[in-house]
């Protein structure tokens, strides 16, 4: 059948007797855009009270207790006023693992499970320090099933960063790097929890025009939308590439906000939603 409209009870009685579930998609192609934009209907939103950090690995946690602690300590005045889940990225380590499975020949879904390793490893080492407050690591495995137990038991949670896509990952376009890392699994995480904002916690102030630990000149970029930022096709950026893609499909989550871990004052405001890096905004 081409229409949406379903056929009548008893168009849909076979003569042995059974029946079918009645449907606006029982006989449909669910490749049909008719039938795709059928199903534009509001989202629940499961965690709107909650925000989502997603901590840089290489950019905070790597560098130790000189930027690692100050930020512990800026999430722990945070707990009393947010409920939050906080990401973590795999760092150097993600990058050095990654390099060795690439010269191996490791296809893209092998590299992404190996990443996932050092990412939960900076999990645990964040919820050590947050672990006196209530804080706790939660395992990839009992995540997708838990999360809104432990964020109502708990003042936040932290997990792994990546995507559970494991060897399931996406390949992408060119090469063989794993197209949905970290920045791009918080986000994901974000959307499907209808979670009140996303916040990406480098090491730079936001999005700069080049990298500007290379061109100390480029010019920072305050405010920017997802059609702009596709335009414009900057050489590099500070977060996922896919996440521009993710965040155009967005159905919940409008924009993220990239601030420096480095100025850890700068968090609270960002929880509030005030302006205090660089927003990357749907359209």
């Amino acid at each position: 059948m081409s229409s949406l409209t379903p056929p009548s009870p008893m168009a849909e009685i076979p003569a042995d007797g059974r029946h079918h579930v009645e449907s606006m998609l029982m006989r449909e192609s669910l490749l049909d855009k008719r039938v795709m934009s059928a199903t534009e209907t509001p989202v629940v939103r499961m965690l709107p009270f909650c925000g989502v950090l997603k901590v840089g690995g290489r950019s905070i946690i790597d560098r130790g207790k000189s930027a690692t602690y100050p930020l512990v300590d800026a999430i722990v005045a945070a707990l009393a006023k947010f409920k939050l889940v906080i990401a973590t990225g795999g760092g150097i380590r993600s990058r050095h693992v990654t390099s060795i499975g690439m010269d191996l020949g490791l296809p893209t879904g092998v590299l992404a499970q190996l990443r996932i390793i050092d990412a939960l490893g900076n999990a645990h080492l964040l919820g050590t320090l947050l672990a006196p407050h209530g804080v706790v690591a939660i395992p990839l495995e009992i995540l997708g099933h838990m999360l809104p137990f432990f964020i109502k038991s708990a003042p936040a949670v932290i997990c792994n960063g990546d995507p559970p896509f494991s060897i399931w990952k996406h390949p992408p376009r060119v090469g063989r790097i794993p197209p949905h890392r970290t920045d791009a699994g918080s986000f994901l995480l974000a959307e499907c929890y209808g979670c009140a904002n996303h916040t990406l916690i480098k090491d730079v102030d936001g999005l700069y025009e080049a990298d500007p630990k290379t061109n100390p000149k480029a010019a920072f970029i305050k405010d920017i939308s997802v059609t702009e930022l596709k335009a414009r096709n900057l050489p590099t950026l500070p977060f996922d590439r896919v996440l521009i893609d993710l965040l155009a499909c967005a159905r919940q989550v409008k924009q993220f906000q990239i601030i420096n871990g480095l100025k850890p004052h700068l968090l609270e405001p960002a929880l509030r939603g005030e302006h205090v890096g660089t927003i990357v905004r749907k359209d």
